[in-house]
């Protein structure tokens, strides 16, 4: 199924977009459910699916980290199963974020599907992400504070930070193909009617503190040659335990000139950016192809899909996937970031042959025959 979403985009991101909440009534018209609960407790039973089962019975909250290799025990009310990243393991849920692949790409994280029953949730908190959450099967009500309130929170389990109480400024249902979306820093809570499926699509920026870390790592790894601290105009100071602000500044310039050397910073952050937080299923090819019967199959008609929610972005003039540079021309980047299937007449330049053998004998792309 094709999901069309009718959002007015300057309209939203003008007004809505990490500045307040909003509900979009029937954003999805006539909205179908991508999965069914039992297929979405099937992923939580796999090991490279993160998943939990978050609880509160009697209003002592807890959560369990999977696999799960049963549910028999959990009742009838009051628990939630949430699964990470489904568009990297469910075809058709992956549809679903297609409708968002028009905000950038750099930042979506992933679409995280919560099934729950009557009364459950995952209690009052804030996230680190802008979020777009689509009901589907059932109702929610979600109760939705503003922004940048100098909220408290607290451990209500080791592994569930809450909010304490605060004034919602949406206090509503939402049915099927509704949409809420939250702003970064947004207090909310979500209590499912009856039993209820959602879809959350997560955009997420990582934090500086975190980019300059894995940038440091990689001057180290990467820097083909070590600058040192220089200053040949020397001269004796005053107070020789005292450091002076010219050399402060010094200092500060010369780590500024590597944020601002274009290509080692492109690089890294095209490598950075497009390694995924959960994991893909990606799969070697057991036996790899070699370039005569690789292109041979695809003269014959076989095709390429490529694996769901691998990243391919674009920086400066060059592609970047799965945390390498991708030595093809920009037009053949481009097909690689918008189109899932390949056929022979689209790659048939020795070089992207080259190139795609490698990314298919690595598992990014798979054959399939027509």
């Amino acid at each position: 199924m094709n999901y069309k979403l009718a959002i007015d985009w300057d309209d939203f991101l003008t007004n809505y977009w990490q500045k307040k909440p909003v509900i979009l009534r029937k954003a999805f018209a006539n909205f179908i459910d991508p999965i069914t609960p039992d297929e979405l407790a099937g992923l939580a039973m796999e090991e490279e699916i993160d998943s939990r089962i978050v609880s509160n019975k009697n209003g002592i909250w807890d959560a369990q980290f999977g696999p799960f290799t049963q549910y028999d025990d959990l009742g009838e009310d009051h628990w939630s199963l949430l699964v990470q990243a489904v568009d990297h393991w469910h075809t058709q849920a992956a549809r679903l974020i297609e409708p968002f692949k028009c905000l950038p790409q750099w930042q979506f994280d992933d679409l995280m599907i919560s099934y729950a029953t009557q009364g459950a949730g995952v209690g009052p908190h804030i996230d680190n992400y802008d979020v777009f959450i689509i009901q589907g099967m059932g109702r929610r009500r979600w109760q939705v504070g503003d922004r940048n309130q100098n909220y408290k929170q607290y451990s209500a389990h080791k592994a569930l930070l809450h909010v304490e109480d605060y004034q919602p400024i949406i206090d509503e249902e939402i049915t099927a193909g509704d949409i809420l979306y939250i702003p970064l820093g947004c207090p909310h809570n979500g209590v499912s009617i009856g039993e209820s499926l959602s879809y959350s699509v997560g955009f997420i920026t990582q934090t500086s503190q975190t980019l300059l870390s894995n940038f440091a790592d990689y001057i180290i790894d990467n820097l083909p040659t070590a600058i040192y601290y220089q200053d040949k105009d020397l001269k004796l100071p005053d107070d020789p335990y005292r450091i002076q602000p010219y050399e402060l500044a010094k200092i500060q310039d010369q780590l500024i000139d590597l944020i601002k050397t274009p290509k080692l910073f492109n690089d890294w952050f095209g490598k950075h950016i497009t390694i995924p937080m959960h994991d893909l299923n990606i799969i070697p090819v057991e036996t790899p192809y070699d370039y005569y019967e690789f292109e041979s199959l695809l003269k014959n008609g076989a095709q390429l899909h490529r694996v769901p929610s691998i990243r391919i972005l674009k920086v400066g003039d060059f592609g970047y996937i799965h945390g390498e540079k991708i030595d093809l021309p920009m037009p053949i980047i481009d097909l690689l970031c918008k189109t899932d299937t390949l056929c022979y007449q689209q790659i048939q330049d020795k070089n992207t042959l080259q190139v795609m053998l490698d990314f298919v004998n690595k598992g990014y792309w798979y054959f399939t025959e027509e």
